[in-house]
């Protein structure tokens, strides 16, 4: 099992920033590719981001390319989401989600994640 807990939601203006955070404990953490979700009322969970166990590559939505940046922390089995230029189409609630790296498989896809974190709002006004 891999335990996910995400902090560091919130309400803030329109272009505004925040940062994200997911610490994961349980089993060996660089055995996880990790992924940020997102989901807004009545709307389905949506892809953010992703990153590959070593950091080496990271994936975007292209609707927040250039404003969102991923990284991990394998030393502290930390994940991080930088969030700049915040737009009130952003809020939803992020989803911060573990799969196993040694299955090939689609990265976007919700479903072929195995563990996931409780959820933090986060809240964009105009």
């Amino acid at each position: 099992q891999v335990q996910l807990v995400e902090s560091g939601g919130g309400l803030v203006q329109a272009g505004g920033s925040l940062r994200l955070s997911c610490a994961a404990s349980g089993r060996t953490f660089t055995d996880y590719a990790m992924g940020w979700f997102r989901q807004a009322p009545g709307k389905e969970r949506e892809f953010v981001a992703a990153v590959s166990w070593s950091a080496g590559s990271t994936y975007y939505v292209d609707s927040v390319k250039g404003r969102f940046t991923i990284s991990r922390d394998n030393a502290k089995s930390t994940v991080h989401l930088q969030m700049n230029s915040l737009k009130p189409e952003d809020t939803a609630v992020y989803y911060c989600a573990a799969r196993n790296r040694f299955r090939k498989v689609d990265y976007m896809d919700y479903r072929n994640y195995d563990y996931w974190g409780q959820g933090t709002q986060v809240t964009v006004s105009s």
